[in-house]
């Protein structure tokens, strides 16, 4: 069950409390094979974007909070999701998720029952 998350159609990119890249999943290598991929890892994320990016993700690590927005390049549009991850109850780093979505999808407002 270990390897679920190389089965997924999208990117994971978890980072330490330094920004130091600790894991990438196969799509998140496939994603930023230009820049590396897998060799990315062991590396700081920040050395990987350039500003006002690059500041915002400090920030990120030392006031830890979630950042969510859209995107798009070359046609393809995606949800980037970043996100604290918690070790024994402390901000341990950053975790991202990227997800390739339509470039129009359905929204539905669930009511209570």
């Amino acid at each position: 069950m270990d390897d679920w998350k190389n089965g997924v159609n999208f990117a994971i990119t978890v980072c330490d409390e330094q920004g130091t890249i600790l894991e990438m999943n196969a799509k998140s290598s496939a994603t930023f094979a230009r820049s590396g991929g897998g060799n990315l890892i062991g590396k700081n994320l920040l050395d990987c974007h350039p500003e006002p990016s690059k500041s915002k993700l400090k920030k990120m690590l030392v006031e830890p909070y979630t950042n969510a927005y859209t995107i798009e390049k070359n046609g393809v549009k995606k949800l980037i999701y970043q996100t604290p991850w918690l070790k024994d109850g402390k901000p341990a780093g950053l975790v991202e998720l990227s997800l390739e979505i339509p470039a129009e999808m359905p929204h539905f407002v669930r009511k209570n029952p």
